[in-house]
């Protein structure tokens, strides 16, 4: 692996973490929302995350004479929607409870959300740490050259 495998990776990473953060932000502001897109109350969403080759890129310029092992990024495979069932709050009152006065609220737990939305962020965080070392050591390679 060379140095800049490992800039395309923590790159990989740092585009799957921002889809995730994105994803609990829309979750918690959506935590009370009654009606989503498809009429009900919204149903939460999570990010399935897979490994993904990669190559090309700014590294593939640099091939020859290079042993370059094959590496597997992060993408994000799917963002899947919860199928659990809303829970149900007596409000009469509200304009959006069903006959017997129950108003349905997304399944969504704002503590659970944060969680996801810390370990994203330190998640983004370390990724960040890999590519600021992965320059450093290009900056310091190169400097040595010179």
């Amino acid at each position: 692996m060379n140095l800049f495998g490992v800039l395309n990776i923590s790159g990989s990473g740092l585009a799957a973490e921002r889809e995730r953060a994105e994803v609990v932000a829309s979750n918690l502001a959506n935590a009370d929302s009654t009606r989503g897109p498809a009429g009900g109350p919204y149903q939460r969403r999570s990010v399935i995350f897979s490994a993904s080759p990669v190559n090309g890129g700014f590294a593939g310029s640099f091939q020859a004479g290079v042993v370059n092992a094959q590496a597997d990024g992060v993408r994000v495979a799917a963002v899947v929607t919860d199928t659990a069932a809303p829970r149900e709050v007596y409000d009469p009152s509200n304009p959006a409870a069903n006959a017997q006065g129950y108003v349905a609220y997304p399944n969504i737990n704002p503590v659970e959300e944060m969680a996801d939305l810390m370990g994203a962020a330190r998640s983004y965080q370390f990724d960040l740490s890999a590519v600021q070392a992965s320059k450093n050591m290009i900056s310091d390679s190169l400097q040595i050259l010179a």
